[in-house]
């Protein structure tokens, strides 16, 4: 954290974190829509395996969130 107020840098991070989420959430949801719709579909492999990514970069954003969110609720906690 760089800027004068690290608590409003966590709270701009988080907000792109979890808009990033949302979006990897959508994406992986669609995903999944199509995998069900076609589920003999001769591109099954590599639905699977853009699936798996989905899910590791989804796993990834909320350790990501989650590490924000503590360090927010820790400097929150210290101007109390």
């Amino acid at each position: 954290m760089t800027g004068d107020d690290p608590v409003k840098e966590l709270d701009e991070l988080l907000q792109r974190l979890e808009q990033e989420e949302r979006d990897l959430s959508d994406r992986r949801r669609k995903l999944h829509d199509r995998m069900a719709l076609f589920p003999n579909a001769e591109r099954k492999d590599e639905l699977e395996t853009q699936e798996e990514e989905l899910s590791r970069q989804r796993s990834d954003l909320h350790r990501r969130i989650d590490e924000a969110r503590a360090q927010r609720n820790a400097l929150r906690g210290e101007r109390h």
